[in-house]
């Protein structure tokens, strides 16, 4: 055996070097594992029902029309899908997206405005790259979306949470907030994750009245708006201040996500830099996955199957209202979206929904204390409850199971 080489500059890092975290950057200390990963885990528990999860319903994945989609794309394309393309996207799926926006009363989007990226995860990122530097402030709805926290995280924003009232963002506090210059001001206006809340129409114009004398740019993420169960269609905000906005769109919530197709709609100027950050991260997003789904969206209907996906939500946060009104305290009081995927719940008098959490799953069923969705605050007494991937008879089993972990946890609730 040759003697071991033991020079410290080449050796590897040791456990208690990596455990007092020396060879990590300054970024990642600071970001934690996403909460709701974690206890997905324990979601999959035997036995245990789940409200946990934002998920869709994989259920109602076309995965036939898929398959066929599939086969066409390689009959029709051969080997072309399969190699690298360019960084902005297909040509023909930024025409469809862009032609859809039409359609649905979005003016001013052109092709030449949609970057494709890998899920709207990535879109964030890639905004907080070419925007944010440490210490720019970013300006985020309380609650907010878990997923948006954890990824403008990295580049260490000054965050200022603006709270939402069931009509959108409270407007004085948004307007002080906007006192100070900001890069961006995320928001989710309709059926909001994880309030479930939409933007009223007087709300959206005041705040784009607030935002328009500011150089904020609005990131309006939209993942949720096709699933509209009643109420009538709200306008965006690339309609209301049109300078101002920059859109986030994804398939994952009405197709499926594990294609990871998502996308930016931006100004000229910014998506630029935008593109430059795209090629930086991983050149560009699945070339057989983009064409996958634009085969599928020109040979299927989408909107039958939205229509679908709809129907059985609707049906689903039906169930859940009742469950709740039926077994748990009227001082219990949630939020009644209009569409998405999701309720919120507040617990009387300040109780701890961490307390409820651990509570639940002993009784075996999950929920998301609220905590994850604030910036700076601990323990809260909100919670998310999800009902896209649970059927009535389970919703309401699992609802007995909560109110029973009310009992035990918020005994005076």
């Amino acid at each position: 055996m040759g003697k071991r080489f033991e020079d410290p500059r080449m050796a590897a890092p040791t456990t208690a070097e990596i455990t007092a975290h020396t060879i990590f950057s300054e970024r990642i200390q600071t970001i934690p594992r996403s909460f709701i990963r974690e206890i997905l885990k324990t979601a999959l528990e035997p036995g245990m029902i789940s409200f946990a999860g934002g998920l869709p319903n994989k259920d109602l994945f076309p995965v036939e029309a898929l398959r066929i989609a599939s086969e066409k794309v390689f009959r029709t394309h051969g080997g072309d899908p399969l190699q690298y393309t360019s960084s902005e996207g297909l040509p023909e799926l930024r025409a469809y997206i862009a032609d859809r926006y039409k359609k649905r009363g979005v003016k001013g989007v052109s092709p030449d405005d949609i970057l494709i990226t890998s899920g709207s995860q990535q879109a964030l990122d890639l905004l907080g790259k070419v925007l944010i530097n440490e210490g720019d402030r970013v300006i985020l709805e309380e609650p907010s979306y878990l997923g948006a926290i954890q990824a403008l995280a990295f580049f260490r924003p000054t965050f200022k949470t603006v709270p939402l009232t069931e009509e959108g963002l409270d407007i004085p506090a948004l307007a002080e907030a906007l006192a100070t210059p900001a890069k961006l001001m995320y928001i989710i206006p309709n059926f909001q994750n994880p309030s479930g809340i939409s933007y009223s129409k007087e709300n959206r114009e005041q705040v784009a009245e607030v935002v328009k004398k500011t150089r904020t740019y609005i990131v309006e993420d939209n993942p949720y708006g096709e699933l509209r169960f009643r109420g009538e269609p709200q306008t965006s905000f690339k309609n209301l201040a049109p300078d101002n906005t920059v859109l986030l769109g994804t398939f994952s919530k009405t197709l499926t996500p594990g294609l990871r197709i998502g996308w930016i709609v931006a100004p000229p100027a910014l998506m630029d830099k935008l593109l430059i950050a795209k090629q930086a991260a991983d050149l560009h997003t699945s070339s057989f996955a983009q064409r996958l789904v634009h085969t599928y969206l020109v040979d299927n209907d989408p909107d039958v199957h939205i229509a679908k996906i709809v129907a059985q939500y609707a049906s689903q946060q039906m169930a859940m209202t009742q469950a709740i009104e039926k077994y748990l305290p009227s001082s219990i009081k949630t939020t009644r979206p209009e569409g998405g995927m999701f309720l919120w719940a507040t617990l009387p008098n300040g109780i701890s929904s961490m307390k409820l959490s651990d509570a639940a799953i002993a009784n075996k069923v999950c929920v998301v204390p609220g905590h994850p969705f604030y910036v700076g605050k601990k323990d809260v007494s909100t919670f998310r409850l999800s009902f896209s991937c649970v059927d009535a008879p389970t919703i309401d089993e699992g609802m007995k199971r909560l109110a029973k972990a009310v009992r035990i946890a918020c005994p005076d609730a």
